[in-house]
Formats: structure tokens, sequence, C-alpha cells
């Protein structure tokens, strides 16, 4: 296992980005059909595996024995076909952005990044020298159908109010409501999931006769303050992008904590360690390499016109997971006023994770906004979707040089 330093998030001084420190068959997984494995804080997917119950079963596919073993597998209603690609190109290290089933400018990306590192031309679009490129993985479906944990219904979900002051006085800046949290841990939205759970089943349940007792979810969590219920349930059944690459071997995460951030947020334990990252302003790009070889590509914003991004080389100092975020006003330009400390959380404004620079005051981390990253602008930092800045932060370490270009 590499050592790495973590930061404690008092000892980190981060001023400008406000940091204190085949087939389209479904499958749905049954814990008590695998071992259980000691108490980790919330249902993992087994003994050999602390991901969330939720995880993907990725040595099944292309198995027909064990897909045979899936009677009543709801199938999907339709091929999703730009949705199966970034699925596939989510779990290889190319990152989308938001998987919604739709092109734009971060699945393009992906598909750059893919074709670069496969020798391709360099189109972007999913044309046929990629497709076939792709076909190693055309046993991956586009979705898959899962049981929304127990331990879902206990979180406390709260709406976050925009005046930092009151912010402040929360104990953790977390998920507003189940719904955003199931949005995250599988690399979507709100929107997407809707779409494929009409009148709250699974897309492709015959009218009627689908796995949910109500043909509408009823709320399953009482909010006094006042925002709207969950639309989905406890205990339901529903489909999702088929995410993978998400297992956690036992014992390779130290911090329990960011255990189960990993898992909340669909992230496996096992990534390609990287010795250099490039980061492009006009590209909206972060490339990683291994030696010369492109392994990993995601989609960032970097800088503004205010606070632009420091092009040059830099060294990473170290990190912090779940770090605490200092509010300055005037360090954000927003003129003087009061500083507050804002506490941790995957709504903060840095996100889940701070991967600390040599350039002072600057770093790279996550955003509690995904469908932003590459079209809003930053207070400097280069910032990414919280799931792939967690990925981010175990394929770095203290010898990866980092390059930011124009």
């Amino acid at each position: 296992m590499r050592h790495f330093l973590l930061l404690a998030a008092s000892c980190v001084t981060l001023a400008a980005c406000g940091l204190d420190g085949a087939e389209e068959t479904d499958r749905t997984d049954t814990a008590a059909a695998r071992p259980a494995a000691p108490d980790q804080g919330y249902e993992t997917y087994g003994e050999d595996n602390y991901a969330d119950a939720m995880a993907s079963n990725d040595a099944a596919y292309g198995k027909g024995d064990a897909m045979a073993a899936d009677a009543g597998a709801i199938r999907d209603s339709e091929e999703r076909p730009v949705m199966q690609a970034q699925v596939v190109l989510d779990r290889i290290g190319f990152g989308p952005g938001v998987i919604d089933g739709k092109m734009g400018m971060s699945t393009e990306n992906a598909l750059l990044g893919f074709q670069e590192a496969n020798g391709l031309d360099t189109t972007g679009a999913l044309d046929e020298p990629t497709k076939a490129a792709l076909a190693e993985w055309e046993q991956i479906p586009a979705t898959r159908v899962v049981t929304i944990p127990a331990s879902w219904g206990k979180t406390d979900y709260r709406s976050i109010p925009e005046d930092p002051a009151e912010q402040a006085e929360m104990e953790r800046l977390g998920y507003r409501s189940l719904d955003e949290r199931l949005a995250e841990r599988f690399h979507t939205t709100v929107a997407v999931l809707k779409e494929l759970n009409p009148g709250g089943q699974p897309a492709g349940a015959a009218q009627g006769k689908g796995p949910n007792p109500q043909p509408t979810p009823t709320p399953d969590i009482a909010r006094p303050d006042g925002e709207e219920p969950s639309y989905f349930q406890v205990g339901q059944q529903i489909r999702v992008p088929n995410i993978g690459a998400d297992a956690i071997k036992p014992g390779s995460i130290d911090d329990s904590n960011w255990q189960r951030t990993l898992a909340s947020l669909g992230v496996g334990s096992q990534q390609t360690e990287v010795d250099r990252i490039v980061v492009s302003k006009a590209g909206s790009t972060l490339r990683a390499y291994q030696g010369d070889k492109l392994v990993a590509l995601f989609t960032v914003s970097s800088g503004s016109s205010e606070f632009p991004l420091p092009l040059g080389e830099w060294k990473i100092l170290g990190e912090a997971y779940n770090p605490p975020y200092s509010y300055d006003p005037e360090v954000l330009g927003k003129g003087s006023g009061e500083t507050y400390k804002l506490p941790a959380g995957p709504n903060s404004p840095v996100g889940v994770v701070w991967i600390d620079l040599s350039k002072e005051h600057y770093g790279i981390h996550g955003t509690p906004e995904p469908d932003t990253i590459g079209r809003a602008q930053s207070s400097g930092c280069v910032r990414l979707t919280n799931w792939d800045a967690a990925r981010l932060a175990q394929m770095v370490s203290q010898s990866t040089q980092v390059i930011f270009e124009a």
C-alpha cells in the first residue's frame, strides 16, 4: 500500500479557493446471497468487497450462468448506446462527467482521451473505429436495477441555506435529499433517474406489475425544513446507469470516513497510479499519464478572468479528505465581509477532497454542482465532479508532477 501524506484540515491554508485545511439484461443483486462483511457503517456488497450494496457485479458480465441466475430480471425498455459508451468510459478512467445518455462536451472529451490512448483518430465522436475499440466492453449494459439500502433512509437530509453565516451553523453540508445522493452515487442527475424510472418503476417493468408496491413512490423521509420530499424511497428497486469499477478492497482504505465517502460515490479503491497530470485551460481537461501513456482524462473547470489558472509546473503537497471550507468574501473577490468556517460534506464549495499544490492557495478539488463542470469558471482552482476528484486523489502522490497549460 502506498504511504501518502494526508493533511489534517486544520493544517491546510488554501485561501484562494477558501479551504481550511452483450445483452441489455438487468441484475438486481441481493445482499442476502452474499457473505456479510464486518460492520462498516453501511450495507456492504460482501465480505470481500466493501463497496455498498448497490455496487456492480462486474465479474458476472459475459458469463451466461451468472446472468441466467438472475430470475425475474427486468430488461430495459430501450437501447441506450450513448449511455452505454458513457458507463464504459467512466469505468476505464475517461470520465464523461454526468452520465445522461447524451453527447456533450464532457463525453466528447472522454472520447477524445480514449481515442488518443488507443491510437485512433481523435474525432470526439462515437464513430465506427471507436465503437470497434469499445467492443471489448459491449457485454456491459447501459443500466442495471438496484435496491436502495435501508440505511439511506436514516441519513439526515437537510436543505442548505444560501447565506454562509447560516451554513456555518450546520454540522455538515451533506446531501439535501435521498434523490440527490442517488444521483451522485450513479454519476448522473435526478432528472435522468426519473427518466429511467417512469412512475417510480424501472423502465421495462410491465405496466402495473413493477417490483415496487406503489405505482408512484411515497416519501420515505419527513422534511421539516419544508423542502420537497424525495421521489425515491428506501427498499425501492430502481434503474440506474451501470457504473462500475466501484469495488473497495478490504483493508485498502485506512480512513473509515473516506471509505464511506468512496462507497457513497461509487468509486473503487483500485486506481491506476500516475506520475504526471496536465490541466489544459483551453481544453477544460485534466489528463493523467504513466510515462508517455495517457491513462485517464477528466473534464474540469479551471480559473477565471479574475482568478486565472496559474500556468507552470507544480508539486502535490498532500490531500485533505472531506475538508472544511473557509469562506472569505475578500479572497473570493466579493468585497469585504465576515469570514466563516463552513463544515465538510459533498455540498461543500470544494466537495469531498482537496489536493494541495505547491502554488500557494491553489489546489484541485470536487464540487457540489457536477453539471457545471467545464461550463462554469472557478476561483482559480481546478474543479472536478466529486466522483472524479475522489478517483484522482487515489491516482496521484507527492511524486506526481502537475502541469497547468493554456
